[in-house]
């Protein structure tokens, strides 16, 4: 790994974008540490020391730490990543959208340009409800806008927005000028961030012994999940050979990789948006009793009621985003079309049954994995009555480093290996 790491830095180019992505890492934990204008900092310091769960603390996982101090990057990156989804579902429903899918570069372009767009719609939402959100004593204990005048709201609405533009545009620039996927950067940036310090609060907590046995857990998880991820069902496609003109064209065999976690974490955060839209939508509302309800049942992850909603809606949304991201319909018309088959398999409609088939096995076995490794924390922070703080190292961080490291270290190996250096993986 040493020797991997020495190699990447003898390349200009490829030392030129570690060290860019290195520095704009920098700026964005700058701006996860900067508050906004107009809140109480004396507040804001009391929320950040405080321990809080549910839905708060999986949001403050992915800011690493911005929405309890109530940065200008408090939203992180999540309206970005809700925005992406809905393009994708929208890509079912909508032709047009489904064309640029198939336009290539150019159709990439307008679905990211409008990505942008309803990223920062779903940012001026988002930050509206979380001003009322951390307005209101009764929620966190603290009020954190003592002087609640429209223009001081309208202010922090606008920062808060901003921030979340200026993240997108981090993000593409390590795509861009760095070492790539850099969304997926930020958002494993801002995990990493976190966990000293939730693991030194479980130590105090609960002693040296728990926070060893957390530390085997989280090792456990990892081995999980690399296994997971790493999984796949190969299906063999074998193509016959064509005569075009004078030539033989055509001939061999491939396969199509299924993974048995199709979905990635998508369906988790898909779940964990729903789940947090009570909580928004509560804190805007005058009656004690609807948030007395909302805080018992969608606001707190160690209670049973939110563990068995939170598994429901991620099994759900794991065969939901499965069947919009993968077409056996549309997969048999392209094999049957380039003159392919699956050994065994008549083409067309016994093609797309028997991949439907294959794809809704994996899913199942796929779907509680995810459900199971997303609610670890909320079982055993309930267990041990840890004041509904996240568990360091939870399946959910563990999912989402892991599968973003092992994306990263692909690029930097494919970089090395063109260059004739040994890579990481050597």
């Amino acid at each position: 790994m040493l020797t991997a790491l020495k190699n990447a830095f003898k390349v200009p180019d490829l030392r030129k974008k570690i060290l860019f992505t290195i520095f704009i890492i920098a700026i964005y934990r700058v701006g996860c540490n900067l508050p906004n204008p107009g809140v109480d900092h004396a507040a804001v310091q009391q929320l950040a020391n405080s321990t809080q769960g549910g839905i708060t603390a999986f949001l403050n996982l992915f800011s690493g730490g911005a929405l309890t101090q109530f940065a200008i990057f408090g939203l992180g990156i999540m309206p970005y990543i809700t925005a992406s989804i809905i393009m994708q579902l929208l890509a079912v429903v909508i032709p047009r959208i489904e064309e640029w899918q198939k336009q290539g570069e150019i159709g990439y372009r307008k679905i990211t340009q409008w990505t942008r767009y309803q990223t920062i719609v779903l940012a001026l939402i988002q930050s509206t409800g979380l001003v009322f959100l951390f307005h209101n004593p009764q929620n966190f204990g603290v009020d954190l806008i003592p002087k609640f005048t429209p223009p001081r709201i309208a202010l922090i609405i606008l920062t808060m927005t901003a921030g979340t533009g200026l993240i997108m545009w981090l993000g593409e620039l390590i795509t861009q000028r760095g070492i790539g996927n850099g969304m997926s950067i930020l958002i494993f940036v801002s995990i990493i961030s976190r966990l000293p310090g939730d693991a030194s609060i479980i130590k105090s907590q609960s002693g040296t012994f728990v926070a060893i046995l957390f530390l085997l857990i989280g090792l456990a998880i990892v081995v999980a999940v690399v296994l997971v991820e790493e999984g796949q069902r190969r299906i063999p496609v074998q193509y016959a050979k064509r005569i075009v003109g004078r030539r033989m064209m055509g001939g061999g065999s491939t396969y199509i990789p299924i993974k048995v976690n199709q979905a990635g974490v998508i369906p988790i955060i898909f779940a964990a948006s729903v789940m947090y839209i009570p909580v928004l939508v509560s804190s805007a509302a005058p009656w004690q009793q609807v948030r007395n309800f909302v805080n018992r049942y969608f606001a707190d992850a160690t209670a049973l009621p939110y563990i068995g909603m939170f598994f429901i809606l991620i099994i759900a949304f794991t065969f939901f985003y499965v069947a919009i991201t993968f077409n056996p319909v549309q997969q048999a018309d392209y094999i049957r079309k380039y003159g392919g088959f699956i050994p065994g398999i008549r083409p067309g409609r016994p093609t797309a049954e028997y991949l439907n088939r294959v794809l809704t096995r994996l899913t199942v076995p796929g779907s509680l994995f995810l459900g199971i490794v997303a609610i670890i924390p909320s079982i055993v922070g309930g267990a041990l009555h840890l004041n509904k703080q996240v568990f360091p190292f939870g399946g959910t961080t563990i999912l989402i480093t892991v599968g973003v490291a092992l994306e990263t270290i692909r690029q930097l190996e494919s970089q090395l290996l063109m260059r004739h250096y040994e890579g990481f993986l050597g």
